[in-house]
């Protein structure tokens, strides 16, 4: 058996699509259940799932790792895949999410986002994407998978201990949970193939606002396992050149005011960091020129985005950890 567990918190504007396509998928109907946690919605989540031939689970709202640990709880199946209310599952993305786990040394499968948006910032956040499935490509062995598309056997969770509530905020938590799976000498790896249809942010401050958060959040999960800080088979390394370059930039416009001259150490960090958007914009061509050609903007208003999140991260992972153990502890 196969247990799919969809976290839902005030979804009702899209969980029927995401339901309605586990419901049609190339597996046979009796291989697997579709188990929704609905988490204290306020709105129809829950009626909406009662329309569906799903199991529901309601709990107070608790946030999404709560949620998911409350579902591996309580599932019949081996194999647990896990997506979010906002996604639509190709077809067959149960067959290609498991496909892997049959060989005995897999515990983990991430599969992938899409979207059939056509406006410019999905498009943009798509080609972000693929720049680190290119990443992921080059790994046999991967460390992150994040639970818009995830697959894990069951004893592995177990074994970890679920996911740890005691993460601040969401989306960092599957980073920890595959951190310590990792670091545990456990492979898990990556499929393409198992694509999830997403509505990516459309207005540019919504996007920037995702990016904050999740550099923030991020933090958390850094603080438990500081190395991956420093390399994870996920995150491209020019990201963090980037946001580090956009710090040299404020930073020497900030001095520039006490001192003039140092306007050029500001613009000389502006030029390296618009360098630095040249590997994103020659993989972006071929695909999207338009888009392409404004990414040396966007990718800097992105780093922002993360320069701001990080120290909050930072503060708000010690506050957290600090009183019980430590931050690394």
């Amino acid at each position: 058996m196969i247990s799919v567990i969809v976290p839902a918190y005030n979804a009702a504007d899209t969980l029927g699509p995401c339901l309605q396509a586990l419901l049609d998928q190339t597996v046979p109907k009796g291989a697997y259940e579709v188990l929704v946690v609905d988490d204290g919605s306020t709105d129809a989540t829950t009626e909406i799932a009662r329309g569906y031939d799903v199991r529901i689970l309601s709990q107070p709202h608790q946030g999404p790792t709560r949620a998911r640990n409350r579902g591996v709880a309580e599932t019949n199946g081996v194999i647990v895949l896990f997506t979010d209310a906002d996604c639509v599952p190709a077809r067959d993305w149960i067959e290609q999410m498991v496909k892997p786990l049959a060989d005995p040394e897999i515990v983990g499968v991430k599969g992938a986002y899409a979207t059939q948006q056509r406006r410019i910032i999905p498009r943009f956040v798509q080609l972000e994407f693929e720049e680190r499935y290119r990443l992921l490509g080059r790994y046999r062995y991967i460390d992150f998978v994040d639970t818009h598309a995830a697959a894990f056997k069951k004893t592995i969770i177990r074994a970890m201990g679920g996911f740890d509530p005691a993460i601040p905020g969401p989306t960092a938590e599957d980073a920890d949970l595959s951190y310590r799976i990792s670091r545990g000498g456990h492979k898990m790896v990556f499929n393409p193939a198992a694509i999830v249809y997403h509505r990516h942010p459309v207005r540019w401050p919504d996007y920037l606002r995702v990016k904050f958060w999740r550099a923030c959040w991020r933090m958390s999960a850094y603080c438990k396992h500081p190395g991956k800080m420093v390399r994870d088979s996920y995150t491209p390394q020019l990201l963090k050149v980037q946001v580090f370059l956009f710090y040299l930039t404020v930073g020497g416009v900030g001095a520039a005011v006490l001192r003039v001259q140092l306007v050029w150490f500001s613009l000389a960090a502006l030029t390296f960091f618009f360098a630095s958007t040249l590997p994103f914009v020659a993989g972006a061509w071929r695909k999207d020129p338009l888009v392409a050609a404004l990414s040396p903007l966007l990718l800097f208003s992105r780093a922002g985005a993360f320069a701001a999140g990080i120290p909050v991260g930072i503060l708000l992972a010690v506050l957290s950890r600090g009183r019980r153990r430590g931050c690394g502890g």
